[in-house]
């Protein structure tokens, strides 16, 4: 009689302050490219799943918003719930912070970490610019505040000690059956990914409010074949934003940087579907939509 597989499995939520490199820890532990990257803070604004599995484990990452202290609008309220509710439903926290990043005793984030009662692992990332002094002395003042199960230094960027910590979630994951089919790598539909990735490209090429200011829908995704038998993707894509200023400013002279827009975004969309892409653009205004709790669900920001 052969010998009965046992199976771990188990949701490991990623926390922690805007731009510490949340999204590109899930990034290299996934082996995929699930949320978008760039260098400004409160890029990701949904809760991501990203899913690794293997015959014996399954990993669902889970990569949330940035923690925001004094939120300004709804949207960015509907943000720290994603942030708080990787407190409540996870079996392992990665707690990711930075060496150049400081908190205070009193800071209510330091106190949701410390009465999480399930393994927690603290990640000091970005090590490939800070000193290992530096570092050393936010493993200290965190080490007196927390009783972390386990602590690793990381540059995410460059995946360096990434494997091990890998390995480490592996170790530390319940018993568990299987969450979702092995071949499944995210929860989320492809027009999402396409949405954040023209996201991305706005977040790169604008300044200032307009990326803050700015959400994607998408408003038609067709798959069809072209006249010479060849896959296509057409998708029509609404790009909402506060004021008609900062329309004028998405579209540019004689609509020039929508244009530039619209040609990077679809170049990352069809290495991602890895097929052709037909990608239309426009804009639309609509005042106040950040605090417009009916287009804050039309986006996809729950409730």
């Amino acid at each position: 009689m052969s010998e009965i597989q046992i199976h771990h499995s188990g949701f490991v939520n990623i926390i922690g302050r805007p731009n510490v490199g949340k999204s590109t820890l899930m990034n290299a532990l996934v082996g995929e490219r699930m949320s978008i990257i760039t260098s400004k803070p409160q890029t990701t604004r949904h809760r991501i799943i990203g899913i690794l599995s293997g015959d014996d484990f399954q990993m669902v990452f889970s990569d949330t918003p940035g923690i925001i202290s004094k939120p300004a609008y709804k949207m960015q309220e509907a943000m720290n719930r994603y942030a708080t509710s990787a407190f409540e439903d996870a079996d392992l926290l990665l707690f990711m912070t930075d060496a150049l990043e400081k908190y205070t005793e009193d800071d209510p984030v330091v106190k949701q970490v410390r009465e999480s009662v399930v393994p927690k692992f603290l990640i000091v990332n970005k090590i490939d610019v800070a000193s290992s002094a530096a570092a050393q002395e936010v493993i200290d003042w965190w080490s007196a505040q927390v009783d972390f199960t386990k602590i690793f230094t990381i540059s995410a960027l460059k995946k360096t000690n990434t494997a091990e910590l890998q390995t480490a979630i592996k170790n530390h994951l319940p018993e568990g059956p299987e969450y979702y089919p092995k071949d499944q790598l995210t929860d989320r539909p492809e027009r999402f990914f396409v949405s954040e990735i023209i996201r991305e490209k706005i977040l790169e090429q604008y300044h200032q409010e307009i990326p803050y200011s700015s959400e994607v829908a998408i408003e038609s995704f067709k798959e069809r074949q072209t006249s010479r038998g060849e896959p296509i993707v057409e998708i029509q894509a609404l790009i909402f934003v506060a004021r008609e200023t900062q329309k004028m400013i998405l579209l540019g002279k004689n609509g020039s940087s929508i244009k530039r827009l619209g040609t990077e975004a679809r170049k990352s969309i069809e290495a991602w579907l890895e097929s052709k892409v037909f990608l239309d653009l426009h804009v639309k205004v609509r005042e106040n939509w950040r605090d417009d709790e009916r287009m804050l669900k039309h986006f996809g920001y729950e409730s």
